[in-house]
């Protein structure tokens, strides 16, 4: 469900501020908040997070102490230094838009070579004017965009709202009762969500109250400023003053910024303004007659979009320039087309078919998403389109999720299997792995699902490009897909006699296969779950790079 990068959500959802019960005067922390301590669990995550990753975690060895890394580095030092890539890969990133003039992209960004930018003609007659970069399915011919969309469950229930609300199903025929009947259940999702959002979204508030009214306390612009000292217990300390320090080392021992608290506010405020909006569509805005899905040419060339964010620290995972001395590496040296696809708010369909089809049609051989949703209205439009990419050899990296759930038994699309049978073959489903050893190794929030998933890869604190020549850490299944797909354009760019297929067989069978097998199984709470790492995923390990190219080279004719 939307990109997929994970705010820690959770978080909030388990807590809402730490107040002291005792406080009732104006001088409050923060007013009509609810206390609770942190619990057994939440104390013991945050000893283990006392260590901080490095920057390029994600890069170093697989089973170094105490990460699970990729092994792109050992790779690079031991196994390509005398090497010369034999093909120039093109990794299509369907995602929120790219900032393609980002110091650590620009070089590295496709070219459409048979189109005359700025010229206003479609040169090489794929039904696109002026695509340079790629295309963008959410703006409008006059250079406008689709910024906010609404969830899919949110379009669903409007799309019914009116026909069976209020209706008695007695009245009702054969056909218009099972119709009644899943409006009911689209309607109990749609609320139950809705309801969600707002109670996160209140949460976030009380929460960003308590931190505000800490820092009157203390004096201070920026709980930065607040040093370790300074939030020792004092007999001294007065009531309010106790309470303060209470919630600031409470922020600082989960690591939680003010920049994320605002961020995730921002982000709860857009989904309860927009994606749970049912009166709210933005779709006049591409100017497509949506219904119409034998319409593919819509759109602009504009690849960045309004808000790039989410796009650009994907691509540069998978894609940023290696050896620079400037901000990060990427995996690969690769081309990076970028499909503008995904809004704040749930993808719809027809995008995504279409910028699967574009991405394939005009030479992708690897295509990254990082979204996706639990309804799929659309999907047989979709799945032709998973078809499509399938047939030309199109390996398709698909993020696993975020909501911590088993995927076996709850929907997640795009999928691999179609709706009347068959499945696609080049389609990969990723889970995030941490950067924590033992029981946390499975990022807590990533989905699972021994059928489903297919292997896991490092998703937690991965840093990589932001717009305007900047970089952020980030987390999610979001960050997991693309570095698998780094490491699939690896494996082609030096062995491209190696199919699709070949690629994600070598992908599945090198990973990496964590001796300590006993981990927290996601999403399960505050009393987690132990469960065999090897159960989480069919392949039952983590991506390795080192291993993958290994094991290319055996099979490769070269």
């Amino acid at each position: 469900m939307k990109i997929l990068t994970h705010l820690r959500i959770p978080f909030f959802l388990s807590i809402s501020v730490l107040v002291l019960a005792s406080c009732s005067s104006t001088g409050e922390l923060a007013q009509n908040s609810t206390v609770n301590e942190p619990t057994e669990t939440e104390t013991v995550a945050t000893e283990a997070e006392v260590l901080a990753p490095t920057e390029d975690w994600h890069l170093l060895s697989p089973n170094s102490d105490p990460y699970f890394g990729t092994g792109v580095e050992l790779a690079y030092e031991q196994l390509l230094t005398n090497k010369q890539p034999r093909k120039e890969v093109i990794v299509a990133i369907i995602d929120s838009g790219t900032d393609i003039e980002h110091e650590d992209l620009a070089e590295n960004i496709w070219i459409n070579e048979d189109e005359i930018a700025g010229n206003g003609i479609d040169d090489d007659g794929n039904g696109y004017v002026d695509d340079i970069h790629g295309w963008n399915f959410i703006g409008g011919a006059d250079g406008s965009h689709v910024i906010d969309d609404t969830y899919e469950v949110t379009r669903i229930y409007a799309s019914l709202r009116d026909d069976y609300e209020g209706v008695n199903p007695a009245d009702l025929n054969e056909e218009e009762r099972a119709e009644y009947e899943y409006y009911q259940e689209i309607k109990a999702d749609y609320l139950a969500e809705r309801n969600e959002v707002q109670t996160v979204l209140q949460n976030i508030m009380g929460f960003e109250q308590a931190i505000m009214g800490s820092k009157q306390v203390f004096g201070v612009t920026h709980i930065d400023s607040v040093s370790a000292k300074d939030l020792e217990p004092d007999s001294s300390d007065t009531p309010l003053k106790a309470q303060a320090k209470q919630v600031l080392s409470y922020v600082k021992e989960v690591g939680l910024t003010e920049e994320e608290l605002q961020e995730a506010k921002e982000q709860y405020q857009t989904l309860a303004e927009f994606g749970m909006n049912p009166d709210f569509d933005p779709r006049g805005i591409v100017g497509d007659d949506y219904d119409d899905l034998t319409n593919r040419f819509y759109g602009n060339n504009d690849v960045a979009g309004p808000r790039s964010d989410h796009g650009t620290h994907v691509a540069g995972i998978v894609g940023a320039i290696r050896n620079n001395s400037v901000g990060m590496d990427g995996i690969a040296d690769v081309k990076l087309m970028i499909v503008r696809t995904v809004p704040m708010g749930d993808e719809r369909d027809k995008d995504v078919a279409n910028a699967i089809r574009y991405a394939a049609e005009n030479g992708a051989d690897i295509i990254n998403m990082s979204f996706g949703k639990g309804y799929s209205p659309q999907k047989a439009y979709v799945d032709a389109a998973v078809r499509f990419a399938d047939s030309l050899g199109v390996l398709m990296i698909h993020g696993a999720g975020n909501d911590g759930a088993n995927i076996d038994t709850t929907n997640n699309f795009p999928s691999r299997t179609y709706s009347n049978g068959g499945m696609a073959i080049n389609f990969m489903n990723i889970g995030a792995s941490s950067w924590e050893d033992g029981e946390a190794l499975p990022a807590v929030f990533s989905n699972y699902g021994s059928e489903e998933v297919d292997l896991f890869a490092p998703g937690v604190e991965i840093y990589s490009t932001y717009p305007e020549n900047e970089y952020k850490a980030n987390d999610g299944t979001s960050m997991a897909a693309p570095v698998v797909s780094g490491v699939a354009a690896l494996i082609m760019a030096y062995y491209p006699d190696l199919t699709a297929t070949q690629v994600k067989e070598i992908l599945m069978d090198s990973s990496t296969k964590p001796e300590q097998n006993i981990v927290n199984r996601p999403g399960s709470g505050e009393e987690p779950v132990l469960v065999p790492f090897s159960e989480l995923s069919i392949s039952g390990g983590i991506v390795n790079a080192f291993e993958a190219l290994k094991m290319a080279d055996q099979l490769s004719d070269y």
